[in-house]
């Protein structure tokens, strides 16, 4: 079925058809005419119907002519539609991207910058998910997804990494306690604190666990919260402090009995990356993505 009824001899039955005659329709199309009535005949004795009535003065269409004009030329766009697409999807100019991201970047700086994209980018669906940054990264290698945002201390091999925000941890205290005026604190200073802490392998923990750690001291954790908002109200609550980023707890700040006391650590300074496959298993809209959001 596919040889019968090939595109380009549907091109030529339709030109001849509008044009109203073989000649004109094979200038219309830049073939010879003796090559385009060839195609016209092949395709009636192949499909078993006459297309064309043919008389000295053109040619005119039958009704089995006029059906395949008309199913034709749905067919013909449809065909147009889709390599318009194929190329679209091959330039990163259309697609779908699975991305997932960190709180941080969800909070921080995604919202903004993913509504701009969308904007500028209609044919890029980008499909958004929160996960922590250990499983972002093995999702990415895994080919479940295919950008991330994530807040890492070693770049993993088989992955490309770009720079997209900074931010910086702070101890959050509640309203009172005693170091809530400082102007900047030191983790020996914290480490008599009953801490509430985010659960799970998450970048914000584990930063503060293996600090905890490089100075032979351990961490007393009294709650474990999923989420920044939950581990601030925690705090305000006067329930123990807690090591959060400053920038994503803005609301917080403002409407809860909290100050946030800046940490004069080196590991309390965050870069957050954008992370893709490398080569080409990573789909042209993800590089689209990933540009775009790092111009943003």
């Amino acid at each position: 079925m596919n040889e019968r009824l090939d595109l380009l001899t549907l091109r030529v039955v339709i030109a001849v058809a509008e044009s109203g005659s073989i000649s004109a329709g094979s200038d219309r199309l830049h073939l010879a005419v003796a090559a385009a009535s060839a195609r016209i005949s092949a395709m009636e004795t192949a499909l078993g119907i006459r297309i064309f009535e043919r008389s000295p003065r053109g040619v005119e269409l039958t009704s089995a002519g006029r059906m395949l004009v008309q199913r034709g030329r749905e067919l013909l766009a449809e065909a147009d539609q889709l390599a318009t697409d194929l190329r679209d999807w091959s330039l990163g100019l259309a697609g779908q991207v699975r991305m997932l991201a960190n709180a941080s970047a969800l909070l921080q700086v995604l919202p903004q910058r993913l509504e701009e994209f969308t904007r500028s980018h209609p044919r890029i669906r980008v499909d958004v998910e929160e996960r922590m940054s250990p499983e972002i990264l093995g999702a990415l290698l895994e080919g479940r997804a295919d950008v991330g945002v994530v807040d890492i201390a070693t770049p993993a091999r088989g992955l490309a990494f770009h720079p997209l925000f900074r931010d910086q941890l702070a101890l959050v205290v509640p309203a009172g306690h005693s170091l809530a005026g400082a102007s900047e604190v030191r983790l020996p200073q914290m480490l008599g604190e009953s801490f509430i802490v985010i659960g799970g392998a998450n970048a914000v923990s584990t930063r503060l666990f293996n600090a905890a750690a490089a100075l032979g001291e351990p961490i007393q954790v009294r709650m474990q919260m999923r989420s920044f908002d939950a581990a601030a109200r925690m705090v305000a609550a006067g329930l123990g402090v807690a090591v959060l980023p400053v920038e994503a707890l803005a609301p917080q700040l403002a409407h809860l009995p909290l100050h946030a006391v800046p940490l004069a650590e080196e590991w309390a300074q965050r870069t957050h990356y954008l992370a893709l496959r490398t080569g080409e298993e990573a789909p042209a809209a993800a590089r689209t993505l990933v540009d775009t959001l790092r111009s943003s």
